[in-house]
């Protein structure tokens, strides 16, 4: 990492410390995607099953991992105010509270996941494939919390390229994986969607192993000691990440959950149908996002790293490269969508009526694209000026206000069905792009005038 001056400079080491992200999160959608279209290869019920699970866990992974992304514009400010010297100890707390909190999940999960399926009202093998894909996938919860830490400590340094190394060579174990154990290849018992829940599950430890062995082997971040220095934990360090990252696992939790709250409303109110024909657009859409998605993260990393050197006008600079920017990849994506949803929808089932519905779903959620992107772009730089507090508040009224209710009267007391819990996300995530900007706005012009009176500008 570098503080880049001119606006050429400032692009290249943008996407240069971007594309290794988005690399990584296409990587890690695609295993999302494999479960998925593996388990409609074999029935309707599988992806159903698959469907209602994943909804269920998303949310939680996405919150927690949120919780975790502290870390990163942490870091980046460490790095930015050159006190290279407190990472070591920002790291180790955090690997403490990943630990404790994937405890937590565990804990959770067993005594409610039953209870929440049987409430759903679900049919019978529906129901047993999404419980049995949560537990295949719940043995790899402690090595994915522990994992995110890990990677927030080398995305936070600029090191993004080595999150991707990682996480590419591990897509062709889990595409493995998941082939033996739903299809029941090499010795491996048939397990159908279930076991697409163990696969997800064994590659997570792929992954920490991985991980752990960057730790060692990489000059660049051996010298941290990490996993060997070990500190006492501390309530303060936890608190002050908690600070940071409950706001924004809060955050990025109100976003996802709305696409799992839409799949379970789908899957009380709809048929086995209009489910797997919802997860299909989630599922390939969610695939897309992993764009905008990158575009966050990066700009989190330079922002921070700008706004802990009082580099507000880079940090400025950057916000526009990356939110504009995101907006323009996913016009593209839409573009897409719109003349090649049918073909996809066709990647992850044969049946004609789930590939009907979810082409026309397909086409509501083109127009979502845009609003996501902004929304995305515009939040990751406030998490770059560790703001996090008042867009957690814009996220719930955005979605849970705004977006849920509208979703649910459009599907109930219309004709559009399923259709119309993609228009309230629409309208969510609208909202949610507007108050954020308005945010940035003001949180920009007092940094600006902290700046000013410290001599800074």
């Amino acid at each position: 990492m570098y503080h880049a001056e001119s606006l050429k400079d400032k692009t290249r080491l943008f996407l240069s410390i971007m594309w290794p992200i988005m690399i990584t999160q296409l990587s890690l959608a695609a295993m999302n995607l494999v479960d998925t279209m593996m388990s409609g290869r074999v029935g309707t019920n599988d992806l159903a099953g698959v469907a209602i699970g994943a909804s269920l866990w998303m949310p939680i992974f996405v919150g927690i991992n949120g919780v975790m992304l502290a870390v990163t514009p942490i870091i980046a400010h460490l790095m930015g105010s050159n006190e290279k010297h407190k990472i070591h100890q920002t790291v180790t707390q955090a690997l403490y509270l990943a630990v404790i909190m994937a405890l937590i999940v565990i804990l959770i999960g067993a005594m409610l996941l039953q209870p929440i399926l049987t409430f759903m009202d679900l049919d019978p093998a529906v129901h047993h494939i999404a419980f049995h894909y949560l537990v295949g996938l719940s043995i790899g919860i402690i090595p994915l919390f522990i994992t995110n830490v890990i990677r927030n400590f080398f995305d936070g340094q600029g090191f993004t390229r080595i999150t991707m190394f990682i996480t590419v060579l591990a897509v062709p174990f889990n595409v493995f994986l998941n082939y033996s154990l739903i299809f029941g290849r090499f010795g491996f018992p048939e397990l159908g969607g279930i076991g697409a829940g163990y696969a997800t599950g064994l590659t997570f430890w792929i992954i920490l192993f991985a991980s752990v062995w960057m730790t060692f082997k990489l000059n660049v971040v051996r010298e941290y000691n990490l996993l060997v220095k070990w500190v006492k934990p501390s309530w303060k360090a936890w608190k002050e990440q908690l600070s940071i990252g409950i706001p924004m696992g809060l955050s990025i939790f109100f976003e996802a959950s709305i696409f799992s709250v839409v799949t379970l409303l789908v899957g009380i109110m709809f048929t086995t149908i209009a489910i797997a024909a919802n997860q299909i657009v989630i599922s390939f859409t969610s695939l897309i996002f992993m764009i905008p998605l990158s575009i966050s993260m990066a700009l989190t990393i330079v922002v921070g790293y700008s706004v802990g050197g009082k580099k507000l006008q880079a940090a400025k600079q950057y916000s526009y490269i990356g939110v504009l920017g995101g907006i323009g990849i996913l016009a593209i994506g839409a573009v897409f969508l719109f003349f090649f949803n049918e073909p996809i929808s066709y990647l992850y089932t044969k049946d004609p009526e789930v590939v009907q519905l979810a082409s026309q779903i397909f086409m509501v959620a083109i127009i979502y694209q845009l609003s996501d992107a902004a929304q995305a772009g515009l939040q990751g730089v406030l998490r770059g000026y560790k703001d996090v507090k008042l867009p957690f508040y814009i996220a719930f009224v955005s979605y849970w206000i705004i977006g849920i209710p509208s979703g649910f009267l459009l599907s109930k007391y219309t004709d559009l069905g399923p259709t119309g819990f993609w228009i309230g996300i629409i309208l969510g995530l609208s909202f949610a792009a507007i108050g954020f900007l308005l945010r940035l706005r003001i949180v920009y012009q007092r940094a600006k005038k902290v700046a000013i009176e410290d001599g800074h500008m």
